[in-house]
């Protein structure tokens, strides 16, 4: 739902936004070049940054400032239009861009993947000990993130009534290389249906959801099987030895292990399951936590308190960019992966999925008249429905699916939905309630009508509105600091000389 002003009946106004005017944006174009420089002369005790880290930095330098190039918006009605700035699309460092790809991503579970079912967060924390080879080895992680959803996977068959030995479970599994401290912390975040599914015996078309009874004091024999199996997998792939495994299999409290399963999600909650998904695809950091006290200070509002009970860490600009570039992902590697039914090879994928578009399907004819009835006029029907399919039953019981798989027709119509990416002004107006694409003064809709990229047409354009013909100027490397006093080299002479008497004495005898 789009919010009006109450006086004129008129859609509020939408302020783009100016990162250069940021606390992060001047530190990094403050600090950015000396921090590289120093990196590569190795003048301090700090790992060069890879290239894509620097290469992140570099685009974020350039994201939402008009002077790189913008599109311009149009209103057809009043005539009123407006500049949009490019994005840089950065997966790291800009935080307008996580903050898209995190709506983007929970908005496209909720619509197209994970059903109208009931949904628990499991989170498992490693030890610190293993968590080096999460960090370097890929084979790592996935050995880990495995061992943990085939235990999930085996406690949720175990824990429903009436499940075969073959049910499967659907789970979106996040892994996440950072805490809240900006510290290097890779554990997961997974979102798995609080249940199995399998199919019917006599038939492929019916599919059947047996509903999982959890408790939290239940869960503690899965996180102890969990942590043999990891150990023992990692003594084999020779991460660890057999004796450091042993003691680690000693240690009281879980030894380093955590595994979390509190947060349950109903079937009919879906603005719940949305901002769940969302807190699993949060960025690293987030801007407003950082404040720049003087030109060599920063503070770091951490949401956690730390070991010692702090919830602010102190930094220089040269240690936040440290920070920041160690928690951006490498490039390649997904930032979520799929299991069981939701596997993008999984047979049931299709008629599991079909479920989460069930209530949309019903609803579209009707937007659609409402669209074409009124374009430039928002209503409450747009958003998506909230309410719970006919197809969804009560706790506890195993629910049959009929016919939930779709026709070919609709398969294609499906994935040709699902490949589209949400678009900036739908995904503004999920999050902030904002649609920029209506006329601040009249209602009507505005379309972009041309995108500007050559440099004589976007001075010409930026100088005729007031705006900065020149993108903000990233300051050079910095040399080490020029003493406030000039030294008169003269003066400097051997250290380890006598220094000459105030006045000299008579040394001529008589006798």
């Amino acid at each position: 739902m789009v919010p009006s002003n109450p006086e004129c009946h008129l859609p509020t106004p939408y302020l783009p936004r100016r990162p250069a005017d940021t606390t992060l944006y001047r530190l990094i174009q403050r600090h950015l070049e000396t921090f590289l420089a120093l990196c590569r002369e190795n003048a301090w005790e700090q790992e060069p940054m890879p290239a894509f880290a620097e290469e992140q930095f570099r685009r974020y330098l350039k994201c939402g400032i008009l002077a790189h190039g913008f599109a311009r918006a149009h209103c057809s009605d009043c005539g009123h239009d407006f500049l949009i700035a490019f994005s840089c699309k950065g997966r790291g460092v800009c935080p307008s861009c996580n903050a898209r790809r995190m709506a983007e991503t929970a908005a496209h579970l909720v619509e197209n993947v994970i059903p109208r079912l009931p949904v628990r967060q499991w989170v498992l924390s490693i030890p610190k000990r293993l968590r080096y080879f999460l960090r370097n080895d890929p084979r790592a992680i996935n050995t880990a993130l495995h061992i943990f959803l085939h235990a999930v996977e085996s406690y949720l068959r175990e824990s429903s009534l009436d499940a075969d030995l073959t049910a499967r479970i659907g789970a979106v599994a996040f892994i996440h290389r950072f805490g809240s401290s900006l510290n290097d912390h890779i554990h997961f975040h997974c979102v798995v249906l609080d249940g199995v599914f399998d199919k019917s015996p006599d038939g492929e078309s019916t599919l059947h959801f047996h509903e999982a009874t959890i408790h939290n004091t239940d869960i503690e024999p899965v996180q102890e099987k969990i942590r043999k199996r990891i150990l023992r997998a990692f003594v084999r792939r020779g991460f660890i030895d057999r004796n450091d495994a042993k003691e680690m299999l000693s240690w009281e409290h879980g030894g380093g292990f955590s595994l979390y399963a509190s947060a349950r999600i109903e079937e009919n909650d879906r603005e719940g399951l949305e901002r769940l998904l969302r807190y699993c695809a949060r960025p690293s950091f987030a801007l407003e936590r950082i404040e720049e006290v003087d030109s060599e200070t920063i503070i770091y509002h951490s949401p956690d308190s730390s070991e010692e009970g702090a919830t602010q860490l102190r930094l220089t600009p040269f240690e936040l960019i440290a920070r920041i570039a160690a928690l951006i992902p490498p490039p390649r590697l997904h930032r979520h992966r799929y299991f069981g039914v939701l596997a993008p090879n999984a047979l049931l994928r299709d008629q599991v999925t079909a479920l989460a578009q069930s209530a949309q399907s019903t609803s579209s004819s009707s937007q659609e008249i409402q669209e074409n009835a009124s374009p430039s006029t928002p209503s409450k029907s747009s958003e998506p429905d909230t309410q719970p399919p006919s197809s969804s039953v009560s706790p506890k019981e195993s629910i049959d699916i009929q016919n939930s798989s779709p026709s070919p027709s609709s398969t294609g119509s499906n994935r040709a939905s699902k490949s589209k990416r949400i678009s900036w002004a739908i995904l503004l107006a999920r999050i902030y309630e904002i649609f920029p694409l209506l006329c601040p003064l009249c209602g009507g809709t505005i379309q972009i009508i041309s995108f500007v990229i050559e440099t004589p047409s976007v001075r010409r354009i930026l100088e005729h509105i007031g705006e900065p013909m020149e993108p903000p100027r990233v300051s050079p490397a910095r040399g080490p600091p020029i003493w406030d006093e000039e030294i008169n080299q003269d003066s400097l002479g051997d250290p380890l000389a006598q220094l000459a008497p105030d006045y000299e004495f008579y040394q001529t005898v008589s006798w």
